[in-house]
């Protein structure tokens, strides 16, 4: 075998390791830094591709990205649900749009994970304007000279969209989650310990999948169970503080009052609109001392946050130029410091500008 032949056989070998290597479950804090997470909700990705509003959304979408991550300079991304509207995308593979909304985090070399909304996964749904004198439109998903080829119809599912993202990206902490919760997919917990000790945790951070696309719109009272399980089994005496993540709202969004004076944000346009149903999630997370917050996306209209009980509940900030509402985009941050533990949390606009500081922890 020839030099150049092994050469080129261990750097192929040497980029299949780096691209398929699993990141595990513990991320560390920074020596003598806080840890700060950027929250990106409702992208949107792939919303009406056959036009050119569409592809143009995408690209401002990446121009917000970029602004935050630039000048927040974060540890880590979470991606909070709807990174790509499923139910517009023609192609049989939607993790090239996927792939396309994680670009800006990736290319910066900053870790991240993502989590389930209901448009990711949801079916292709046929525009009524298509069958109307102006027909359907000359878009092709794929090179060649048949209309529609590579099309399916029939979106990309969770499984296929997180595998994915994980094969591919070696920065990504996400995972499929446990098979027993299936349909339900993004369903896990990461560990955030201190710089100098990695068995020493600072925060627990739960990952749910709320449902809707393919399934209903709920947190099942099997993912409850898991929870249960899994906060017993890393954290049996409640003494480590824990933060949850899922896309949408719980009904417990709707019981507060987000205009009282201890309630924090800047935009209170529309009603919540909550899971169908809840199945004992909310019960469990009020009884545990340890959690802290909950922070959901969906509302694109809605970017407060309000005491409840004994935790917070937090809506992120509308990011996408995608979906409805024509808000200023921006992004939620998160700040945790290790000693004495904080959380806190503010929103930095597409303009720069910071509003709606918060102490989460206090």
């Amino acid at each position: 075998m020839s030099k150049r032949w092994s050469f080129f056989i261990c750097l192929s070998l040497i980029v299949a390791a780096v691209r398929g290597a699993a990141p595990g479950d513990n991320l560390r804090m920074r020596e003598g830094a806080p840890f700060k997470i950027a929250l990106f909700a409702d992208l949107h990705f792939g919303e009406d591709a056959w036009t050119e509003w569409g592809p143009r959304q995408d690209v401002n979408s990446i121009r917000v990205m970029s602004l935050v991550l630039d000048k927040e300079q974060p540890d880590f991304v979470i991606y909070l649900g709807d990174v790509i509207t499923g139910n517009n995308i023609m192609t049989k593979n939607a993790s090239l749009y996927w792939d396309e909304a994680i670009s800006a985090t990736r290319d910066r070399g900053i870790a991240w994970t993502s989590v389930f909304g209901n448009h990711d996964d949801a079916f292709f749904e046929w525009p009524l304007e298509w069958f109307s004198q102006t027909g359907i439109p000359k878009r092709r998903c794929s090179s060649g000279n048949i209309l529609f080829a590579g099309c399916s119809f029939r979106g990309t599912t969770r499984l296929e969209l997180m595998r994915s993202e994980i094969e591919e990206n070696r920065f990504s902490y996400s995972k499929d989650g446990p098979q027993d919760l299936w349909p339900s997919v993004s369903n896990y917990v990461l560990q955030l310990s201190s710089s100098d000790d990695s068995q020493q945790p600072v925060a627990y951070m739960y990952f749910f999948d709320s449902g809707g696309g393919s399934y209903p719109e709920v947190i099942s009272n099997a993912q409850v169970k898991w929870f249960q399980q899994k906060s017993e089994e890393v954290n049996p005496h409640s003494r480590v503080p824990e933060i949850i993540f899922w896309h949408i709202p719980s009904k417990a969004y709707k019981e507060v009052d987000p205009r009282q004076s201890c309630c924090v944000g800047s935009i209170f346009l529309e009603d919540v609109a909550a899971q169908e149903a809840e199945m004992g999630i909310m019960e469990v997370l009020e009884q545990r001392h340890s959690v802290k917050a909950i922070f959901v996306g969906h509302n694109h209209g809605l970017d407060w946050c309000c005491p409840y009980k004994k935790l917070w509940l937090c809506f992120a900030r509308h990011s996408g130029y995608g979906g409805y509402g024509n808000w200023s985009r921006g992004a939620r941050i998160l700040e945790i410091t290790q000693q004495p533990f904080s959380l806190k949390s503010w929103i930095r606009m597409e303009d720069g500008h910071i509003h709606s500081e918060v102490n989460l922890s206090s």
